[in-house]
């Protein structure tokens, strides 16, 4: 059996400085690493790259083809943080979980996931 772990992903942005913005404000935490290819936000552990796919001469379709999942603690920490955010999928109970799907500043689809709370 393979033993693996997951540590990093990357999203790709038109505007670094734009996506860094939006997420810095979003986790309400700063770039650990600021680079006009590649940034990176550490996550408690899991780095969060932004890849600015155009420097590198590469395509990219945005969308709902890859959609990261972010848990947080409450359903009103959920509806804090997209409040003002375009929604693309609207706030659903999904077995145990609250579930709504957002468009950050460079067009990809996320997810916020909380446990409904008995």
């Amino acid at each position: 059996m393979m033993n693996c772990s997951i540590k990093s992903m990357y999203l790709c942005v038109d505007n670094m400085e734009r996506a860094i913005s939006f997420y810095e404000h979003f986790f309400e935490k700063s770039v650990l690493v600021r680079d006009d290819i590649y940034s990176v936000l550490d996550i408690n552990d899991f780095h969060l790259g932004l890849f600015a796919y155009q420097l590198m001469g590469e395509s990219h379709i945005f969308g709902s083809n890859c959609l990261p999942s972010i848990e947080v603690d409450s359903l009103e920490i959920l509806k804090t943080k997209t409040k003002d955010l375009q929604i693309c999928f609207p706030l659903t109970q999904i077995g145990e979980n609250w579930v709504i799907e957002f468009v950050d500043s460079e067009g990809n689809h996320i997810e916020l996931t909380t446990p409904i709370q008995q």
